[in-house]
Order: structure tokens, then sequence, then C-alpha cells
């Protein structure tokens, strides 16, 4: 039986690698827009963060969004995913 590979990613506040599944994935789509992508499979390019606030917060304060998506991110952006980790 072949062993299915586990896919990896790396939050941007704490820098751990963790598996893709418990991680919230912020996806600058090729309209220019940010979002907060659920299903993990939209078009674009991804970031990932754990989903607590203290990576939240360490993601915010050394930028890793906008140097990860290379380009800025609106409040609006920061907001709506504070929002998504307090509901969860």
């Amino acid at each position: 039986m072949k062993v299915r590979k586990i896919p990896m990613r790396m939050c941007v506040g704490c820098k751990e690698l963790k598996v893709k599944k418990e991680l919230l994935r912020i996806v600058a789509l090729p309209t220019g827009e940010i979002e907060v992508d659920n299903t993990g499979k939209k078009s674009g390019r991804g970031v990932y963060v754990c989903n607590n606030i203290n990576c939240f917060e360490k993601a915010f304060s050394s930028h890793g969004l906008e140097r990860s998506l290379k380009r800025p991110v609106s409040s609006e952006v920061y907001d709506a995913l504070k929002v998504e980790i307090e509901n969860e």
C-alpha cells in the first residue's frame, strides 16, 4: 500500500510547518483582491496563518502578509481575518 504525502505549509506568523488543513489561507486573487480562502483551492498567490490569535498578531506586526503576497494588505482584510479566527 502506498503512503500518501501530507501537504505541509508554513505559517507567516510563527514560521512553523503545519498540516495544510490546520491553517487558514489568505489568497491574492488575479483581480487584485485579497480574501480569506476557506476552500483552499482558489487560484492566486496564497499565504497561510495558524488558526489562533497569537500567530495572527505576529503576522500583523511583522507585515508577513504583505511580504508574502508581495502587495499591500488593507485593514479590512486584517479585520476579516481576525473575525474569522475569533469565530472558530
